[in-house]
């Protein structure tokens, strides 16, 4: 087992662990820390706690020091020069007339680097304006083309159910969405319907799909054929929140609901395997 902290370096960005060392740490703290970019100023979001080596990237980095009042005003610094770089970036851009769009603009803590991230429809070749940038900045220049997730992201909005997006306020990572999921949980396929700001399938379409799964090994499928208590029937609608089952009695000629215990109390169905 190793002690770690879980730290955050951007709302709703990804979790990192770091080697807290002998401090003990609660997520009202920030640290500085050493990552692949450099010095890095994070929060911690995680305070100490034990887990299995296999869960962790080896070897962890130590937490160089807790930060203090003077490091929270540097990143106050960097935030209002990173305001400055981005307008200069647009300026440049326009002067290469380069076919992108600039998203965010990022000053490393230590400022040894600026991260520009931007969008594009393909390649774009930006060597001359990393080379202009570099001359103004005096620092080294990082340009990172990201998708419409990840812009969607950094940039925040409303989604279609008018609350703030999840990706820009509490998911670190993005998961797999597929359309069998809007299949599975009966939902409109009309992608305005179905798809987020980014224009790609909304990331909740994840959140219910397990339960759907499990209901759909529970539930009979509709149009199979049922031998109830009442008669014989056919299976014309389920609500799988519910675990109800609509079955159309073919001598009665009316619709019945069912809850899925009365179906299994009746041996209409089997009792559902359980691992």
């Amino acid at each position: 087992m190793l002690e770690v902290i879980g730290v955050r370096f951007k709302k709703a960005g990804k979790i990192y662990y770091f080697d807290p060392g002998d401090d003990q740490l609660t997520t009202e703290d920030y640290v500085i820390v050493e990552t692949v970019r450099g010095v890095e100023f994070g929060k911690v979001v995680i305070p100490n706690k034990q887990v299995d080596e296999e869960d962790v990237v080896l070897p962890l980095k130590k937490v160089i020091r807790i930060a203090d009042e003077k490091d929270k005003l540097t990143v106050s610094e960097n935030n209002e020069l990173t305001e400055e770089a981005f307008d200069v970036c647009v300026e440049k851009i326009g002067e290469h007339q380069l076919d992108m769009n600039l998203v965010d603009a990022e000053y490393t803590f230590d400022r040894n680097k600026i991260i520009f991230y931007f969008t594009a429809d393909g390649r774009v070749d930006f060597r001359h304006l990393v080379k202009d940038l570099a001359a103004v900045f005096k620092t080294r220049i990082e340009l990172r083309q990201i998708g419409v997730r990840d812009e969607a992201k950094m940039l925040g909005g409303i989604g279609p159910c008018g609350r703030m997006l999840c990706c820009s306020t509490f998911l670190g990572d993005f998961e797999p969405v597929s359309i069998k999921m809007a299949k599975d949980q009966n939902l409109s396929l009309n992608p305005a319907k179905i798809s987020g700001l980014c224009g790609r399938l909304m990331c909740c379409l994840k959140y219910e799909n397990d339960m759907y799964e499990e209901a759909k090994q529970e539930l009979p499928d509709i149009g199979e054929s049922l031998s109830t208590a009442r008669g014989s029937g056919k299976v014309v609608g389920l609500n799988m929140l519910e675990r109800l089952v609509q079955v159309e009695l073919s001598e009665m000629e009316r619709v019945i609901e069912y809850t899925l215990d009365e179906l299994i109390d009746e041996g209409a169905i089997s009792v559902p395997a359980t691992e």
